[in-house]
This record gives C-alpha cells, sequence and structure tokens, in this order.
C-alpha cells in the first residue's frame, strides 16, 4: 500500500479535482465527489487503523469527547489557500468513517448560480419566512449564503446567524453579521433562537429547520417582524408546507397551519442537474411567492392545489421546477432524457420528445 497522506492533503486534492465532497471509508480509497460522481483519489484501500488515525487527527480535544459521546460529530474545518469544510463523522459497522463537504471562502453573487432575477426581490423583504430547500447537496447553503450576502451588502441592521456548524463567513458591510455556532456559540438551536430575539436582529439565519421547537420559534420570530431565512431538507414547495406542519401533534397543526399562512414570504426549492458534457450541473428551481390565494390554499390545506397557483403566478415572480427544466432543456444546458428524472409531470416532457 502506497503512504498515507493527511487529511488536508485529500481534502486540497478534491477541491483541485473540481469536487464538492471528500469521503474516508474503511476498507475503500479515499473519494471525492466530482460533478456528482464519486472519483478514487488513491489505487489502495484504506484499512480501519489509516482512516481511525486520518479522522480523529483532525479533531480537537473537545471534539473528540462529544464524538465518544454521540458517536457522530458536525463540525468545520479551515484549509489554509484551499476554504473551509464542513465535516461530518460516524460509525458504519463499528468503523470511524466521514464526509467533507467543501465551502467556499467566495460567496458567489446570486446571479453567477443561475437564479431567476425574482431572488433579487426576495432579498429586499424586511419580515416573514423565506425557506431555500432541496435535497443533500443540491446547493441549499451556498444559495442562502448568497443572500445574505446580498442582504448585508444593501441594507443597514444586524443579521443574527445560528447555524451548525459555521459555513460560509460573512464579513460585515452594510449589516453588523452575528454568526453563532452550535456546539461552540450556544448549547442548541432553540436556545440560540431565543436568546437571537433579544440581540436586536433585522434578520435571523437558520441553517436547517430540524425541530419541531426551532420551526415554532422560527414562525413566531417571522410573524414578530423579523426576516427568517431557513433551509429544509425538502424537494419543493407543496412538500415543504407538508414537512413544516405535519412535525408538530394533530392537536396544534390547525395553529401552526394559520401561522405558516400568516409568516410564509417565500420558498425556493432547488436541484442540480448533471449537464450533457459531464462537465458541473445546471440549476433547477422553483419558487413560491406568497399572495392571497396561496395564503388561503395552505390555511385550509388544500396542499394539492399549490403546483397549480404557481403555474398561474407567473406576474408574482413564481415558476415550477417542470418550467425550469423545461427551460434548461430548450437552451441546452440539460437533455430531455436529464429533466425526465428531475420533473413532476413526466407526461409533459414526454409529449415534447
Amino acid at each position: 500500500m502506497s503512504e498515507v497522506q493527511k487529511v488536508t492533503d485529500y481534502l486540497r486534492m478534491t477541491v483541485a479535482h473540481g469536487g464538492s465532497d471528500l469521503h474516508l471509508s474503511n476498507d475503500a480509497p479515499p473519494a471525492a465527489r466530482v460533478h456528482g460522481k464519486l472519483r478514487s483519489l488513491e489505487k489502495f484501500r484504506l484499512t480501519e487503523k489509516a482512516c481511525k488515525s486520518l479522522i480523529m487527527g483532525t479533531l480537537t480535544e473537545a471534539q473528540r469527547s462529544e464524538l465518544e459521546s454521540n458517536w457522530e460529530l458536525d463540525y468545520a474545518i479551515q484549509v489554509e489557500n484551499v476554504g473551509r469544510f464542513r465535516g461530518n463523522i460516524h460509525y458504519s459497522k463499528g468503523n470511524i468513517e466521514a464526509s467533507f463537504r467543501y465551502i467556499s471562502t467566495d460567496i458567489p453573487a446570486l446571479a453567477s448560480l443561475g437564479h431567476y432575477p425574482i431572488i433579487e426581490q426576495i432579498c429586499q423583504l424586511r419580515r416573514g419566512l423565506v425557506l431555500v430547500t432541496g435535497v443533500t447537496g443540491s446547493g441549499k447553503s451556498t444559495t442562502m449564503a448568497s443572500i445574505v450576502k446580498r442582504i448585508s451588502e444593501t441594507r443597514s441592521g444586524v443579521i443574527v446567524t445560528v447555524e451548525d456548524p459555521i459555513e460560509y463567513i460573512y464579513p460585515h458591510a452594510s449589516c453588523l453579521v452575528k454568526q453563532r455556532e452550535v456546539g461552540t456559540d450556544t448549547k442548541t438551536f432553540p436556545r440560540a433562537l431565543r436568546q437571537a430575539l433579544r440581540q436586536d436582529p433585522d434578520v435571523i439565519v437558520i441553517s436547517e429547520l430540524r425541530d419541531l421547537e426551532t420551526i415554532q420559534i422560527a414562525l413566531t420570530a417571522a410573524e414578530t417582524g423579523h426576516l427568517v431565512i431557513a433551509t429544509l431538507h425538502t424537494m419543493d414547495a407543496p412538500q415543504s408546507v407538508d414537512r413544516l406542519v405535519d412535525v408538530f401533534p394533530p392537536e396544534q397543526q390547525q395553529q401552526i397551519t394559520s401561522q405558516l399562512a400568516n409568516a410564509c414570504e417565500a420558498i425556493v426549492s432547488q436541484r442540480l442537474v448533471t449537464r450533457p458534457d459531464g462537465k458541473g450541473r445546471a440549476l433547477a428551481t422553483e419558487v413560491m411567492i406568497m399572495n392571497h390565494g396561496l395564503r388561503t390554499c395552505i390555511r385550509e390545506r388544500k396542499i394539492e392545489q399549490i403546483v397549480g397557483l404557481m403555474e398561474i403566478g407567473h406576474r408574482d415572480g413564481m415558476h415550477t421546477i417542470d418550467e425550469s427544466l423545461d427551460q434548461l432543456v430548450h437552451t441546452g444546458q440539460i437533455t430531455q432524457e436529464e429533466a425526465l428524472l428531475h420533473c413532476r409531470d413526466r407526461k409533459r416532457f414526454r409529449a415534447s420528445s
């Protein structure tokens, strides 16, 4: 077996190959995810001992203790002249393994990501809840970072973020940005959010809505005049509404549905779709902008009507995932076959092929 590199070396190699993630697993070569596909960085397989040594060598004593207690750990690594990485350590069949997500030092401009112009208008909101949703690896964190950066450059105020872990670093611009990391600066998301309301915030940023308590505080903050921006692991706008409500017990769902209808201002859902040449991926999005019809629809839990209201909501800046995919096909950024893998209405794309 050839000599095992340091984790930082593998992280540098991942970025050099244009990769988004590094995976370290027992009995497998170190591998980078490049444009959605895994690529081995070595010809040899890591032994259990080598894999554990690589991973544990990145941790502080406090982080080792947390891993021992909880059996998993989220944390961040800074690599000089490369950038930050979000790490997750976990056990698999009794062996310690890890994955690392690359977070570019530079926060991209919204226009460069491929979003529709309506996103710029969302950045001008002063209150309410804005959700950025998608599956793991769909670019939610990058979109949210770009929104926060845009807000910090175009208005005066205080932005408080609650993250686990901190990913992008926001410089102070026209806004003062206070970034708080769960486990380092605060103990829990709910506790940090309650405290954030006492820190004179204009904007509250939540890296992920994970549980009932966090969702409840976020909705209350949005209702009481703050702009709350958060991510959610859901595929589209209707699923996002369902997920937020279904977290609560049945006796609370009517109240939460009403709160959500009042507080929510926009849902941006996104997916990264492979380009025909295999070099990178194109951004497909769905945007729901709250209007009277949608508020009524959500309040009455007629979730099945949301897509139809988005389809006729072009004047408000709305579009569906299928409309976005259709545009990407017509501009040659993705193939018809690729659109079929991600669309909501397969008949639409089969009919146009």
